[in-house]
């Protein structure tokens, strides 16, 4: 249905419907109700950093402070806390409830720590792509997003052992970003989508990526100032109230709930007591998938009756210089 109006709208790419009341027949591994994917954000060393070379600082964290022309000391102390003390508690929280997860990770930052990486895949873990460094690609040129793009890839490899098949940029893409990802030719999914609770497809020069909408709701970065969350267990209180409800959902329909982590905002002493509540939550209700990405948007494939997924030569050259 077209509405006539007195005026004339421009056109629009959007989706606002999505599936409405068509939504896939599609049911989980083993008749699971719910996929639950637990995101842990690696970003500790890809911060900007003009010791890094950067052509700034990082200027957010607790408190907002922006050091001009020099080494800020007091922002890289604060983000090693995430890989010093953060890591080791999010890795312990994970492996007593058995859940495996997605480590979303900037290719700078496992480049100065891939130590980090060997660890997480040893554990289980999936480490996927979250850019270069931590920064938006929101009006960059396509050369350089190119190059970002294969400089995550072939930093995320060297360290993981095996390149990602996953993105996901620090909130703002480009326009150009998702076919740039079908044109690296290694990507199954994108999670630069903050708009259902269920996968789908996005169809890009002959291809499709899988779309594994994220959330910014149940994450931790709502300890930040203003955000919302002061004590573990609002954390909590809130991630379960999200799960109980995508859990009654996932009746009748799939569903999929993304829990949103930072190695330096959650893995803090007061904080962690909220990941391990709510994990224990999950893990008490039969029918939970905790799943990876990957795990999730090749379920997704196979659901829908697409072949199996498996990465496919460049179309073209991604430099990494």
């Amino acid at each position: 249905m077209t509405l006539s109006l007195p005026f004339a709208l421009p056109p629009t790419d959007r989706d606002f419907r999505g599936y409405g009341a068509n939504e896939p027949a599609i049911r989980w591994p083993n008749g699971a109700r719910l996929a639950v994917s637990v995101v842990v954000n690696v970003e500790e060393g890809a911060e900007l950093s003009v010791a890094a070379g950067d052509e700034a600082n990082e200027f957010i964290y607790e408190a907002v402070e922006r050091v001009e022309g020099s080494r800020d000391l007091c922002m890289e102390s604060h983000y090693e806390y995430g890989t010093r003390r953060g890591w080791p508690r999010i890795r312990k929280a994970l492996a007593d409830h058995g859940v495996k997860a997605t480590l979303n990770s900037c290719g700078r930052a496992l480049a100065y720590s891939p130590w980090l990486a060997r660890e997480a895949v040893a554990d289980g873990h999936e480490v996927s792509a979250h850019g270069w460094r931590w920064e938006r690609q929101v009006g960059m040129e396509e050369a350089r997003e190119r190059q970002v793009i294969g400089r995550a890839v072939a930093a995320i490899a060297a360290s993981a052992g095996t390149p990602p098949v996953g993105w996901h940029t620090r909130s703002a893409t480009s326009v150009n970003t998702r076919r740039l990802l079908v044109e690296q030719g290694g990507f199954l999914y994108d999670s630069n989508a903050y708009n259902d609770d269920v996968p789908y497809l996005h169809h890009e020069a002959g291809r499709d990526l899988v779309i594994l909408p994220y959330a910014f709701d149940t994450n931790d970065m709502r300890f930040q100032p203003g955000g919302g969350f002061i004590q573990a267990e609002d954390f909590a209180r809130y991630c379960i109230a999200t799960f109980d409800r995508l859990y009654a959902e996932g009746g009748d329909a799939p569903r999929m709930m993304s829990i949103g982590l930072h190695l330096r905002i959650i893995g803090r002493p007061a904080r962690i007591g909220g990941l391990e509540a709510f994990l224990a939550h999950a893990a008490s209700k039969a029918g939970v998938w905790f799943a990876r990405r990957d795990e999730i948007a090749k379920a997704w494939r196979a659901g829908l009756g697409l072949e199996a997924w498996s990465p496919r030569p460049a179309l073209s050259a991604f430099e990494v210089g």
